[in-house]
């Protein structure tokens, strides 16, 4: 970023100050907003994207110092430098612990403020404490990958505390992309079963003829290719967790023997008479409406009852938008790890993008946009044309023949995913498992969107 192309929000209540600083750094090449208060300060943040906030600390209705903590929960990225005629150590230390990017004192030397604006939009970085990283439901619960500070993912930890230490089925619910496998693992890694092995399967990924095997295993010449002897999942997770993804999925066929070693503990395999018994916690997770599915006969209602012992709803990210940043900054270490790049964060532009969007992907899509970002970016800090989300950038970055299922002028969300997916899918040569993947969705959401489309 050069020195000339920030838009920096000047906040300070004295009128002939705010206006003699907004022709001061207009003059030095920047765009300027001005606000009176720094409630007005918090709302223009709220509302606009800034690269940077200069404030005073006394202000008459809301301080500085206020505003700052209200930003930094909007935009940890957003760096804010203080003003104050009424300097003292303590006031300085106060605002550098509470985020402040620098602390200038009036009357206010212009030299030093020049560099300060110079120096805040060239390094400006993601300033989230990293207790926050840390932030733990006790020191007995391990949160593993799990990231979140909002009310929202702090309620659903709570849950996932108090429901670990115990035997009870939980059905786990949300949208594509959410995490319900790592709320999954969080339960099976704070219990008692912690020790015992985690078996994951998702029901969708597997056609329907072998799901029955690859749940309870076949005997050897059971079927077509069953050369041998094969242990199923639920044998595997012995006196462990098997967590059953897109359990929605299972045809009433299969919902009806997954009911028997739910209330039996036991089953035979393919092919097998030996009835074999097993100590085994299930979880399973949905991103359908499983209530609706039992009124429309597509799910047993007994079974239905039977998962739904205890039930969690992972929030989508558009409901948590303030783990964003925190989000964001932990797929920028890992991916900045793998691919060998010294990344330092994001611009205020970039995490105010994040902010923005409304995130269709839920966290999967996130993670993605932050290593595309990563992988592309000839810089060390991600700006905001390298966080575009992906149905944007490629839909930006398409030519104009690519997009021509869309008709002429039709600028509408829908127009715009297909074109995208059709793209998508020639770039990943057709396979359908890559597009999604690319596209931050589960192959079953793209096989819907393609029927939705007319493309299959």
């Amino acid at each position: 970023m050069t020195k000339t192309s920030g838009k920096i929000l000047v906040v300070d209540d004295d009128y002939a100050h705010r206006t003699m600083l907004r022709m001061l750094i207009t003059g030095w090449g920047y765009e300027v907003r001005e606000a009176d208060d720094g409630a007005a300060a918090v709302e223009a943040v709220q509302k606009d994207p800034f690269d940077l906030v200069l404030t005073d600390i006394r202000m008459v209705r809301v301080s500085g110092l206020e505003a700052l903590e209200e930003i930094h929960q909007f935009n940890p990225a957003l760096p804010v430098i203080l003003m104050t005629a009424y300097a003292s150590v303590e006031s300085a230390v106060e605002a550098l612990k509470k985020g402040a990017y620098d602390y200038l004192t009036k009357p206010l030397d212009f030299d030093e403020l020049r560099l300060a604006l110079e120096r805040a939009l060239e390094h400006g970085h993601l300033r989230e404490e990293n207790r926050m990283l840390r932030e733990s439901l006790g020191a007995r619960f391990d949160r593993g990958s799990l990231i979140g500070r909002s009310a929202a993912m702090t309620r659903l930890l709570d849950l996932v505390a108090q429901v670990a230490p115990s035997e009870a089925t939980v059905l786990v619910t949300g949208e594509s992309g959410t995490g319900k496998e790592m709320i999954a693992g969080a339960i099976h890694t704070n219990s008692p079963r912690k020790d015992g092995p985690f078996i994951r399967i998702n029901c969708a990924a597997i056609a329907e003829t072998l799901l029955e095997s690859e749940l309870f295993g076949h005997e050897k010449g059971s079927f077509t290719g069953a050369e041998r002897r094969k242990e199923g999942k639920f044998r595997q997770a012995d006196r462990g967790t098997i967590f059953l993804d897109e359990v929605s999925e299972m045809s009433l066929g299969m919902q009806v023997k997954l009911l028997r070693v739910l209330q039996e503990r036991e089953f035979t395999r393919v092919g097998g008479e030996d009835v074999i018994r097993v100590d085994v916690r299930v979880i399973a997770a949905t991103n359908r409406d499983l209530l609706k599915a039992v009124q429309e006969g597509r799910f047993r209602e007994d079974l239905y009852y039977r998962l739904n012992v205890v039930i969690l709803r992972v929030p989508a990210l558009r409901e948590r938008r303030e783990d964003i940043p925190l989000l964001a900054q932990h797929f920028l270490n890992i991916f900045a790890e793998k691919n060998r790049k010294p990344m330092q964060g994001f611009t205020p532009r970039a995490m105010d993008r994040l902010l923005r969007y409304a995130w269709p992907g839920n966290v999967r899509e996130l993670m993605n946009t932050v290593e595309r970002g990563v992988v592309l970016t000839r810089s060390n800090i991600l700006d905001e044309q390298d966080v575009a989300p992906m149905f944007e950038a490629q839909t930006q970055q398409a030519p104009a023949d690519s997009v021509s299922a869309a008709p002429e002028g039709d600028k509408s969300l829908e127009s715009m995913e297909k074109a995208t997916i059709l793209k998508t899918l020639e770039e990943a040569g057709g396979n359908k498992s890559e597009a999604a993947r690319r596209l931050g969705i589960t192959r079953r959401t793209l096989h819907l969107k393609l029927k939705k489309y007319g493309m299959m």
